[in-house]
């Protein structure tokens, strides 16, 4: 049963504009889909969502938020407010980025937990750095013994990175050596009955330098064991890797649809990150960061062509980020508000 409060009094509006975005899709989700997004059918998939007909695209139990978008909250309130406020605005899970409160005070990995799960939340995930040149850095390059036993203590199912595989450079040979550190990460995690998983920027979209044919995302996805190695999709950077490197550096066109590498291997897709952004041609990213439902990006075509797989409408963990929110509880509640309020076409 959803915990959502009243829903959002400007949420009828960002439905109605929402109606008339959105980021176009690939020919295998169209095939999906049963026909490409147009404005005509996402509005009235929009008004289907505010007059609440349909199931919802959001599967129950799978909602939810990373943590770092309420970090300014989390460092002057503590967790306990911060947990609260989500279980109000009817989220299921977090994704942490850090496990220290700052001015609250001290907080051990059991009470954590424990106060999560008081709150109704799953903890799911965690943000870990790669690697560093500081040999007592918390990092699975430096201590990956002591990030696997925190992980474990909160029981968590995913333990990750958000830094790109960029370690030793942007060379086919870099990526590789690269993956083979993450391979390694990987066993270790399902030794312990976790996933490890790598979070993208648009910066993995971009070409080998030494061979600009080659796009260095796939380089990840060929070299990794797909048994070892997950993929936490950033919704928002995976679009605006499209607008930046939909062409290869001598300009021959080498365009890409983000949902499709999810749609060949959904089992390598456990988690995602629900950003939404404005499309915005003049900006070097091509989005402006907003809260979700504000945006340009369709999540009710997205959500719905991975939750329609046979045997994956619950296999994934959605969770909503914004990286520099105006009003960080304003855009958890606004964002959850939104998700929930989308339905499948009737």
């Amino acid at each position: 049963m959803s915990r959502m409060s009243q829903p959002d009094p400007e949420l009828t509006h960002r439905l109605s504009r929402r109606g008339m975005l959105g980021v176009a899709a690939g020919a295998t989700a169209a095939a999906l889909l049963g026909a490409a997004a147009s404005p005509a059918g996402a509005a009235t998939e929009a008004t289907a969502g505010s007059a609440g007909r349909g199931r919802p695209v959001l599967p129950p139990g799978r909602l939810g938020i990373q943590l770092y978008s309420l970090r300014d909250k989390v460092s002057t309130l503590g967790f306990a407010p911060v947990f609260a406020e989500l279980e109000k605005y009817g989220y299921d899970e977090v994704e942490f980025a850090g496990y220290t409160q700052g001015s609250a005070g001290p907080i051990t990995l059991a009470q954590l937990k424990r106060l999560a799960r008081d709150h109704g939340l799953n903890p799911i995930g965690s943000h870990v750095g790669y690697y560093s040149d500081d040999p007592n850095a918390y990092t699975f390059a430096q201590n990956l013994t002591k990030v696997l036993d925190d992980a474990q203590a909160l029981g968590l199912k995913h333990i990750g990175t958000a830094s790109g595989p960029f370690r030793y450079g942007s060379t086919v040979d870099a990526w590789k050596r690269a993956a083979e550190e993450f391979n390694t990460y990987g066993a270790a995690a399902k030794a312990r009955g976790m996933k490890f998983y790598q979070h993208n920027h648009s910066e993995e979209f971009s070409f080998a330098t030494d061979n600009p044919k080659v796009r260095l995302y796939d380089v990840l996805l060929a070299e990794t064991d797909p048994d070892l190695v997950f993929l936490e999709m950033d919704i928002f950077w995976a679009y605006s890797g499209q607008f930046r490197f939909s062409k290869r550096p001598d300009g021959s066109p080498a365009p890409f649809e983000p949902l499709d590498y999810v749609l060949k291997q959904p089992h390598r897709y456990p988690l995602f990150h629900v950003k939404d952004g404005v499309s915005d041609p003049g900006d070097t990213y091509g989005y402006r960061m907003t809260d979700v439902g504000d945006g340009d990006i369709d999540y009710q075509r997205f959500i719905s062509a991975v939750t329609r797989l046979r045997g994956e409408r619950l296999a994934h963990h959605w969770q909503a980020e914004h990286d520099q929110p105006t009003e960080s509880f304003t855009f958890a509640r606004r964002s959850s508000a939104y998700l929930h309020s989308l339905r499948e076409k009737c």
